[in-house]
């Protein structure tokens, strides 16, 4: 399987990712919106298995938001970047697409395994997005309604 590194920000929080993810779209929630200050975020999920923390002694926050007390977040005490969430009922990891690692051009490895199936949440979405061929889903792909 192959694997993936992804970081924050400064570098300072490594981990590593194998597999297919479970999960790849952009989230056009309001929760993403409002602690991410943009208008989506590329989510990948991965299962717990497939998940670990790379770096020698992480210096990590972590964090629960209130609606979602299953859901704990990380983020790195050095540049604040989230790095990462682990949601325990579905046992799955969420990694944000633009921290894996790039290629000398600027591009993410491995791009055609993780790229992006769908836009879920899109009922909150603040920009109209087009001609990426992608589904629009009022929730999570295949689970919800197709807009």
């Amino acid at each position: 399987m192959a694997a993936r590194q992804g970081s924050c920000f400064c570098g300072a929080i490594t981990y590593e990712v194998t597999g297919k993810p479970t999960l790849s779209a952009f989230c056009h929630c309001t929760r993403c919106q409002k602690m991410n200050g943009s208008p989506c975020i590329w989510t990948i999920h991965f299962p717990a298995s497939a998940f670990s923390w790379t770096s020698t002694n992480p210096k990590l926050d972590k964090y629960v938001t209130d609606g979602k007390p299953y859901k704990t977040r990380y983020r790195c005490k050095t540049c604040g970047c989230c790095v990462g969430s682990y949601n325990s009922i579905t046992e799955n990891w969420s990694v944000w697409g633009t921290q894996i690692e790039r290629d000398e051009n600027g591009l993410t490895k491995d791009y055609d395994a993780l790229k992006p199936t769908a836009h879920i949440f899109y009922s909150t979405a603040v920009i109209e997005v087009g001609g990426d061929g992608l589904g629009k889903w009022e929730g999570y792909e295949n689970k919800s309604l197709r807009i």
